[in-house]
């Protein structure tokens, strides 16, 4: 009779050591299973901020292009408006040299005329 006592013992031992086995393996599940929901949730957000930032980081660069283009076609025009300014400064030298010649201006006058043409040249 000692014998099916220790049998018992150790039955009901083991019992409740398998039952405790299952709760910690049902707790581990409920954990893990919040993990993925929980990891699942957060690559979602992951993903939206990422497509936010992408969204506006087009944008942006849509922007900077923009503007460059802008710049760049407002600097073609100015340069050209200066070679045609220069190309004019200089026709407008010529003529005063001419002038010069024929004697209608000084050589003071010239000068100071030209010196003042080569300074926006």
């Amino acid at each position: 009779m000692a014998k099916a006592k220790k049998g018992g013992y150790i039955g009901k031992f083991l019992k409740r050591a398998d039952k405790a086995i299952q709760e910690g393996v049902k707790k581990a599940d409920e954990a893990l299973d919040d993990a993925v929901e929980f990891g699942e949730l957060t690559a979602q957000q992951a993903s939206k901020a990422s497509k936010e930032l992408s969204a506006k980081a087009k944008k942006e660069s849509d922007a900077i292009q923009k503007k460059g283009k802008q710049k760049i076609t407002e600097g073609i025009t100015s340069a050209k408006g200066s070679m045609t300014n220069t190309d004019e400064e200089l026709a407008t030298l010529e003529k005063l040299g001419k002038l010069r010649k024929a004697g209608v201006i000084t050589q003071k006058e010239f000068l100071e005329k030209k010196k003042k043409i080569l300074s926006k040249i």
